[in-house]
């Protein structure tokens, strides 16, 4: 009697009745669907951890950022009593030998709705001028000058490009845009930020990794030495 285990032979697709191949398929799709089920589950399970865990970090962050700003802010008013005047400067700077740190706010360009016509204007100017090649480059220049960012907005350091202009071109209507654009300069106080660095005994400066900008103060505390409204440089500044 022969003991080997016999294997069985592998069966043809066309060995199959319909309703095996049928049942087989549909094996496969059930086993995709739980395979997909617990993908989800995992994701259900996971991102409140995560969100867990990001929010605890965004809190300490605003916390940090909070207190960086409640110590300047007396060393600030102290100053400005110190030397009998309150600087309206973006940022501040403290250092001693073991390290510095800079608070402050980031101001974000922005332009009213006459920007557009004062863009507008000046187009029309400079497109009148492309008789030639060489006006044609210029007036291409002009033109990156007017290019707007990603978010539709101009660049505050064109407009002084722009104003240089003025008196090269010696054009009235040139001069009125280009006057218009600057005078629709909005600039939005963005974000508060604390920066820091760690110096060594060679003064060499190693940035400490932060990213306070994004997280707010503290609920109920307000930076009140800034509780000026911004005030609205011109544009070229």
């Amino acid at each position: 009697m022969n003991t080997e285990t016999q294997e069985k032979p592998v069966k043809s697709i066309t060995e199959f009745t319909a309703q095996e191949l049928k049942d087989a398929l549909a094996k496969i799709e059930s086993k995709k669907d739980d395979d997909r089920n617990a993908y989800k589950e995992l994701v259900e399970q996971t991102v409140p951890k995560a969100i867990f865990k990001l929010c605890l970090a965004s809190e300490i962050l605003s916390n940090a950022k909070t207190e960086a700003f409640q110590f300047f802010e007396d060393i600030l008013k102290l100053k400005a009593d110190v030397y009998g005047i309150k600087e309206k400067q973006q940022s501040h700077t403290f250092s001693c030998d073991m390290g510095e740190i800079q608070i402050g706010y980031r101001i974000t360009d922005g332009w009213d709705d006459t920007a557009n016509t004062g863009i507008a204007k000046v187009e029309k100017f400079i497109t009148s001028l492309a008789k030639n090649p060489e006006t044609e480059a210029l007036v291409e220049g002009v033109f990156t000058l007017l290019k707007k960012d990603a978010k539709g907005n101009l660049k505050g350091s064109r407009v002084l490009e722009l104003q240089k202009l003025t008196a090269k071109f010696n054009n009235e209507e040139f001069t009125d845009g280009v006057d218009i654009i600057s005078k629709s300069y909005k600039p939005v106080r963005s974000v508060w930020f604390v920066e820091a660095n760690l110096i060594n005994d060679n003064k060499e400066k190693t940035p400490i990794p932060l990213s306070m900008s994004a997280v707010d103060f503290s609920k109920g505390y307000a930076f009140e030495f800034y509780n000026e409204p911004i005030i609205e440089t011109d544009a070229t500044e």
